[in-house]
């Protein structure tokens, strides 16, 4: 059963690093990239929350 799993994410990875490596590299330049603070939203309150909770052990140590 997880073969199977594994069969189709290996074919999806397959699948876009070959559109990946055919497009031309001026191509790819256009692609506008992601501001930093779209990309790390999702990680400051990760983070924030990790070290919020190691603080408070500390505490009540």
């Amino acid at each position: 059963m997880a073969s199977k799993g594994g069969d189709e994410l290996v074919k999806y990875i397959t699948e876009k690093v070959v559109i990946y490596m055919e497009d031309p590299r001026s191509r790819r330049s256009e692609v506008p990239k992601q501001p930093w603070s779209q990309k790390w939203f999702g990680m400051l309150p990760l983070g924030l929350s990790i070290w919020r909770s190691k603080w408070n052990r500390k505490n009540k140590e």
